[in-house]
């Protein structure tokens, strides 16, 4: 009984924990811009954007060039498909968030779903951390939601939890 006891304090450790590590998070790191749409077409600095990202996680071949064409629409197809999500080609607000992609010239929809997107950050990162570190000492199980918050502030990686979870390949 005292065993039970002292695995479920352990539990709700761990749990404050990661919930006290991705509030944090939030409070100073989080950026609050809205969303904008890429689409097959599209011309401009976030197509470049979009194109650089999918480059560097081995989804895009072509040449960076702004310009939203048939390789770019492929990779976003190929992106989609392999992190769960609609696979339509239109970078909208779902695939650019996982991307890691913000822009402030977007519209303002997605204005009021920062505490859903918080919760959905907290419950992937907490399956995360149970998937990747049950049973290890709930110093292990920090650590988890360490890398993956310090990569989220990384250049070198995608800078939304998602988007370091769900990345194809690691550098």
């Amino acid at each position: 009984m005292a065993i039970r006891i002292k695995r479920n304090l352990k539990a709700i450790l761990v749990i404050f924990i990661v919930s006290s590590i991705f509030v944090s998070y939030n409070v100073f790191f989080r950026n609050n811009d809205v969303f904008a749409l890429s689409k097959y077409g599209s011309r401009g600095e976030e197509v470049r954007t979009i194109q650089t990202k999918l480059k560097r996680w081995g989804y895009y071949n072509g040449n960076i060039d702004g310009i939203y064409g048939s390789q770019t629409l492929a990779a976003v197809k190929w992106f989609q498909q392999k992190n769960g999500l609609t696979v339509d080609g239109i970078a909208g607000t779902k695939t650019l968030q996982a991307m890691g992609i913000y822009n402030s010239s977007g519209n303002s929809s997605s204005g009021n779903s920062s505490s859903s997107t918080n919760s959905s950050d907290l419950n992937l990162l907490s399956r995360l951390v149970y998937g990747e570190a049950r049973g290890e000492p709930y110093t292990g199980q920090v650590a988890v939601a360490a890398v993956v918050l310090n990569r989220v502030k990384s250049s070198s990686f995608p800078n939304t939890i998602a988007g370091v979870i769900y990345q194809k390949r690691c550098f």
